[in-house]
């Protein structure tokens, strides 16, 4: 019997603890919020998100995406994000199961299905789709293994696959294609946004590195855009605030310190992009989140 959208609901309800929880499924965790949450700043990372209650709404760039019961989110790159529990209770709490993007698992399950036609629509890094009966029985199934752990290691990575094949058949075909596909827009600014990642506090020129992953600057930053919804300069400030916000966090310090540690040369000028993105100036919002518990990993 193909299952429901309650049997997703059961499984996640009975497992997840409060918060976030690890599972021993490989790359799934269990997303559990009694209550609505105030806009956090968080990385996305590839991921599928099914959601079995409850709903979010998310800001990347300058595009915001509002999904809840009955639709899932995938993401194929790694993406900063606002993002925001709208809909959540003790009685009717947010529940969602996580599971991060394998791309070696997914470029095998792709070699199975045919070859699309050319698409020559620019590629978003980001979906959400309503979920079929077909991937959210694979999803409950998936569960299942939590209640017999034993076959786990035998099992998982079939399901898992078979996941990764709904998806791959689904709307978001195209979009999972790419990310593995080398030579694709996609994969151009997947390689990008890894870049800037690695190297975000460093100056960025934008006509090396579209030189770097072989685009020409206008046609780089077009794509960049399409896919992220910001511009490169726009995606390496908002990393570089994020660690900065992670660092202050972590330990009390000098905020002009932490601004020039993650690539700020002027102090003014880090302060009021800090305040600009998180409401509030550097050493103020550190003695906040220390005092009430920072979260560096908000749930998708």
């Amino acid at each position: 019997m193909t299952a429901t959208l309650d049997d997703l609901l059961a499984r996640i309800d009975r497992h997840c603890g409060p918060g976030r929880t690890d599972t021993p499924v490989p790359r799934v965790r269990l997303m559990r919020a009694t209550k609505p949450t105030v806009p956090a700043r968080t990385l996305y990372e590839p991921l599928l998100c099914l959601v079995a209650q409850g709903s979010k709404r998310v800001m990347i760039g300058d595009q915001e995406l509002r999904y809840g019961a009955g639709h899932h989110v995938v993401v194929s790159l790694d993406l900063p994000a606002r993002t925001e529990i709208d809909q959540a209770s003790r009685e009717t709490p947010y529940l969602a199961m996580v599971l991060t993007l394998d791309r070696a698992l997914l470029a095998d399950v792709l070699l199975t299905l045919p070859a699309p036609p050319p698409d020559v629509a620019e590629a978003v890094a980001f979906q959400v789709c309503r979920t079929e009966p077909a991937l959210l029985d694979s999803a409950v199934r998936l569960l299942d293994l939590l209640d017999h752990p034993t076959d786990i290691p035998a099992l998982g990575p079939l399901i898992e696959r078979e996941i990764l094949y709904r998806l791959a058949a689904g709307e978001q075909g195209a979009m999972l294609r790419q990310i593995v596909t080398t030579g694709s827009r996609l994969a151009q600014i997947s390689r990008a946004t890894a870049w800037i990642r690695a190297h975000y506090s460093e100056p960025l020129r934008v006509n090396t590195l579209a030189r770097h992953v072989g685009m020409s600057p206008t046609t780089f930053h077009r794509h960049f855009k399409a896919a992220t919804a910001m511009s490169p300069l726009q995606f390496q400030k908002q990393i570089r605030l994020q660690e900065a916000r992670r660092l202050l966090a972590a330990q009390a310090g000098d905020a002009a310190g932490i601004g020039f540690q993650v690539g700020y040369e002027s102090p003014s000028q880090f302060s009021r992009e800090y305040s600009r993105l998180f409401g509030a100036p550097p050493l103020r919002d550190a003695t906040f989140l220390r005092a009430h518990g920072f979260d560096p990993d908000p749930p998708p």
